[in-house]
């Protein structure tokens, strides 16, 4: 029969930059413990538990991403010749129906965040709705700068 053994690895400190700056070490206190060829993770008693953040779906902001891409696609498919025509279908005003097409250019970094329920926190439809900028990276600078 095999006797647990233990291996303690790393001492615990800050992260560590290389000289050429390419590099950085992180110390992690971890152990490992080999229990009949299993090998499992124990963190110390003292550590914090750490999780993923947990999704914050936002029904509102889904909605309206889906249906973004479901009216662009009406339009693209000539299933309405205008957008005058699909408002009216929809039996909603023109303008509101023009901001909310505007999601459709969304980075798909946004996009999948939104749909996912990771977008930052505080993000809501009626600043979306605003002009946003068409350029990806700008729109995520600018979701960045909300944050703070």
């Amino acid at each position: 029969m095999n006797r647990p053994t233990t291996l303690t690895l790393g001492p615990i400190g800050r992260p560590k930059l290389s000289r050429d700056g390419g590099t950085m070490v992180v110390s992690i206190p971890i152990s490992f413990r080999r229990q009949g060829g299993r090998k499992r993770v124990v963190t110390p008693a003292n550590a914090e538990t750490w999780a993923p953040p947990r999704p914050q779906v936002d029904n509102t902001l889904i909605k309206a991403v889906v249906r973004a891409h479901r009216w662009r696609s009406m339009l693209e498919t000539n299933l309405f010749s205008s957008v005058r025509e699909l408002a009216k279908a929809e039996k909603i005003n023109e303008s509101y129906l023009c901001r909310v097409l505007r999601l459709t250019l969304l980075s798909p970094a946004i996009t999948e965040a939104i749909l996912n329920g990771l977008q930052p926190e505080g993000l809501e439809l009626a600043h979306l709705l605003k002009s946003i900028p068409a350029e990806w990276d700008k729109q995520e600078a600018m979701l960045r700068q909300r944050q703070r």
